[in-house]
């Protein structure tokens, strides 16, 4: 077994699953609860568990491949590792450098939408403001101290976590039965196709595996912090629902579903519980945003590196890549300013269950190597593919315009890889014939 073993292993178990816990519970369950609530009635906590399941699923290939390849480069790595670096692995790492900027969007959207709730009367031009607000001032934040970034993540993680947790202890009591009970469910069909709407809410236990160079005890402490920070997500988001759809009437929550989590905490907390979540909700979108920008313009400069992006991405200043972050921040700007919110949730939680179904497959195919069960990896693929195939069929019927942003971006990477890292860069065509 081939490992790089840094000597310094800094990260422990804790540390780690802070890492995955961060990464999902970031600015995603602010956004597309109401989004899950449009689909799925009172059985939203159910859509939760249909796409935590993928999450636990994937999270297998994921430790399988975190801990034979202690890579700093994580998806990309393994991606590459499993199919070699050709077309198809460099279109699909520069489609997750382009997922990860709806994922910025998204996390726009919800800054908006909380922010608004603080004026008596929101504008549209005000909606674009707070939306362009939440992300140029990340992307100074970037240009200016990157350490801010890091430093400043695991309080707001804990603040935003404590906040959630608030909500359910207070919200126990407000809770009837009777609206979480079955004739208040949509269609199960409807139900499955809530929770792959929300998936982009787990994406984000995967940047575990880009910290498997420091953690300590990989093999240990990998598969612990991938199944915990997994689970307990799942439980957090079931609970969240369970309080959301017991405490509120259905049709408040469906009026104010950009903004439900403060709707949700007003039974139990009232007027200030409803204010503290809206600001929780502006700080963990805000944080969410920062640190995506961070984690996303090191990323374009590793895979700018293997030449599958401009060769301006490639380039730091102050071990900070400038051009990458500005380029980042004007991607999702368009994509913030432009496209509506539920078509946001739809691109981030197709293209990641896209990559995670390429995942689970690349670790079938290496199933031997690093020592995966071929059924539990096989099984995951086909669920993660069927996931986004009913995902995609529901939104052509539903939401095209959203299928064919999808598509598009798709295309965009692959063109991109095409013309630009086989007919000018030439690195894969390179690596693999030379």
């Amino acid at each position: 077994m081939s490992k790089i073993t840094p000597p310094n292993r800094s990260i422990g178990l804790l540390g780690a699953i802070a890492i995955g816990v961060g990464g999902m519970v970031g600015g995603g369950i602010f956004a597309v609860l109401g989004e899950a609530i449009s689909f799925a009635g009172g059985a939203t906590p159910l859509a939760f568990v249909f796409a935590g399941v993928i999450a636990i699923l994937t999270a297998y290939s994921y430790v399988k491949f975190s801990v034979y390849f202690q890579s700093r480069g994580g998806t990309v790595f393994f991606v590459d590792q499993a199919f070699n670096h050709n077309l198809l692995s460099g279109s699909l790492n520069l489609f997750l450098w382009l997922c990860y900027l709806v994922t910025i969007a998204l996390y726009a959207k919800a800054f908006a939408s909380y922010g608004l709730t603080f004026v008596e009367s929101p504008s549209s031009f005000l909606a674009h403001f707070l939306i362009s607000l939440a992300i140029v001032v990340p992307m100074l934040i970037n240009l200016i101290s990157s350490g801010f970034v890091s430093r400043s993540e695991t309080l707001i993680v804990a603040i935003k976590l404590l906040l959630l947790l608030l909500i359910m202890v207070f919200g126990v009591g407000t809770v009837e039965g009777e609206r979480l009970s079955t004739q208040h469910w949509m269609p199960a069909f409807n139900v499955f196709i809530a929770g792959m709407i929300i998936f982009v809410a787990y994406e984000g236990f995967e940047l575990i595996s880009n910290a498997a160079e420091e953690i300590k005890q990989p093999e240990r402490n990998l598969p612990r912090a991938f199944y915990v920070s997994v689970v307990g997500v799942l439980l957090l988001y079931v609970g969240i629902a369970i309080i959301a759809i017991g405490s509120v009437p259905e049709e408040k929550l469906l009026d104010a579903k950009d903004y439900v989590l403060a709707i949700a905490a007003e039974p139990a907390l009232g007027t200030v519980g409803f204010q503290l979540v809206a600001v929780a909700a502006l700080l963990a979108t805000f944080s969410a945003i920062n640190a995506t920008i961070y984690g996303n313009a090191r990323l374009g400069y590793l895979i700018a590196k293997e030449g599958e992006l401009p060769e301006a991405l490639d380039h730091e200043t102050r071990a900070i890549p400038v051009n990458g972050v500005m380029t980042i921040a004007a991607i999702s700007l368009l994509l913030a300013n432009s496209i509506d919110l539920t078509e946001i949730a739809i691109l981030g939680s197709a293209g990641f269950l896209l990559i995670f179904t390429v995942i689970n497959f690349g670790a079938f195919r290496l199933r031997n190597k690093i020592g995966a069960s071929g059924v539990i990896t096989l099984l995951a693929a086909i669920i993660s593919a069927l996931a986004l195939l009913t995902l995609l069929y529901q939104t052509v019927l539903s939401n095209p315009i959203a299928v064919a942003v999808f598509a598009g971006f798709i295309c965009v990477a692959g063109l991109f890889e095409w013309f630009y890292g086989r007919m000018i860069r030439k690195h894969w065509f390179r690596r693999r014939y030379a």
